[in-house]
């Protein structure tokens, strides 16, 4: 017989679960509203105007049971972030169209937007990211989450809801990208797969302050490089070349690479870091 104790133990934590939906739900309506708004991306693309906005109606009365259920909200606003959110989503789409360029342009094999749609993990992760975005924006909790972290399984892709990311994104391949939650990245920036955006302390006392680092417009950040810190910056125009390691600001224009030497046994020079400005 199980110890009393214990059963009352693990009741009293289901008492206490904060209740929201369903895993399911939540990415049901993701995938349903990228689908409305991306066709490429849908089994059964609509066959009228009415039809779109009988969707995009239907969607919302999702949106009502989703917030319902989850009581992390406060006050009653659920209406008021659902209108907002909605009326987001022209801005929004023309977001999304521009990471899609951004990726086309940026990826030789791409063969058109449709494709990139279609298949790229690199748009699912930041159609994901910037759709949980604007709900954390609308300050809707543990939503945000659940559906950037079911992306993160997809696509192996890890962009927290509460980064900032401006336009003409572009993820190339992805597979392994970290972009922590108090990460700036501006427009016109390009990431390959491997890289960190992350923080220098994971202390609990550090959750309010700003961890992990800014990378300015047009900056191209190849595959294995990490970047670390709140306080690191990387200036416009720069490009930081695979497998660096960085935990400094660099001024803008500059071109940061690795190179690996070969070390004998006795010898105890370290690898280096070489930084140039154009």
């Amino acid at each position: 017989m199980m110890d009393q104790n214990f059963i009352h133990k693990i009741f009293h934590a289901h008492q206490e679960y904060t209740k929201i939906p369903a895993t399911s739900s939540i990415i049901g309506f993701f995938n349903d509203l990228l689908g409305v708004l991306f066709p490429d991306f849908s089994s059964h693309p609509a066959k009228s105007e009415e039809q779109v906005g009988q969707i995009l109606e239907q969607l919302q009365t999702k949106l009502k049971s989703i917030l319902t259920n989850n009581i992390s909200l406060s006050g009653d606003n659920k209406q008021e972030i659902i209108e907002a959110f909605f009326t987001s989503l022209p801005v929004l789409y023309d977001r999304l169209a521009l990471d899609i360029e951004a990726m086309f342009q940026g990826d030789p094999a791409a063969s058109d937007h449709s494709e990139i749609i279609r298949s790229y993990p690199g748009f699912y992760a930041i159609a994901s990211y910037r759709l949980a975005h604007e709900l954390a924006l609308l300050g809707v909790k543990n939503i945000p989450r659940i559906i950037t972290e079911h992306a993160h399984s997809k696509t192996g892709i890890d962009i927290h809801p509460n980064a900032i990311i401006g336009e003409h994104f572009c993820i190339d391949h992805g597979t392994g990208i970290v972009i922590g939650e108090t990460t700036v990245i501006g427009k016109h920036v390009k990431i390959y797969q491997g890289v960190t955006l992350g923080a220098l302390s994971v202390d609990k006392k550090d959750a309010k302050v700003k961890r992990h680092p800014t990378i300015e417009d047009h900056v191209v950040i190849y595959a294995g490089a990490t970047i670390l810190g709140g306080k690191t910056r990387i200036g416009r125009q720069s490009i930081i070349g695979g497998n660096v390691w960085l935990t400094k600001s660099i001024p803008a224009n500059s071109r940061v690479y690795y190179q690996a030497l070969m070390h004998e046994d006795n010898e105890s020079k370290p690898d280096l870091i070489i930084v140039k400005q154009a």
